[in-house]
């Protein structure tokens, strides 16, 4: 599962893709409708908060107008708690260079000419996060180089 902190507009179309689908299951989930992938350490910082819900609508509807934008059509009735206000979540720029040189990587090997676009440029924000200082989160998973 990966749940970006970058924008969506950062993400190439299989990225954007497989984000939807794996935080739509993230808000399965939250809600209690699944079993599987309780545990998962991306959903610690929608755990965190009074109302997960509200955050992962909140995600996924940034998710959504990318897709929109695109002219791509993703299915917003799946979204439970869609426009809800909800608190900006923070994340470190630590965790956001860790995943935009994951992402870089990615778009290099599958998608050249979006990592062409990219080039360069730093990393931007999911619209749901305000980056703070700070090292890769302590939920990340990261593999030894």
């Amino acid at each position: 599962m990966r749940i970006w902190s970058l924008h969506p507009r950062q993400l190439d179309r299989q990225a954007l893709i497989a984000c939807w689908r794996e935080t739509l299951l993230a808000q399965a989930v939250l809600a209690g409708r699944t079993r599987g992938y309780t545990r998962h350490p991306q959903l610690e910082r929608f755990r965190e908060h009074p109302d997960a819900l509200e955050l992962v609508g909140a995600y996924l509807t940034g998710l959504a107008d990318e897709a929109t934008d695109r002219g791509y059509r993703f299915d917003r009735t799946r979204i439970l708690r869609e426009n809800a206000p909800a608190p900006r979540l923070e994340v470190t720029d630590g965790q956001l260079q860790h995943e935009w040189a994951h992402l870089r990587a990615k778009l290099e090997s599958r998608s050249p000419d979006v990592a062409e676009r990219w080039r360069g440029r730093e990393p931007e924000p999911h619209p749901l996060f305000t980056v703070v200082p700070g090292p890769i989160a302590s939920w990340e998973r990261v593999s030894p180089d």
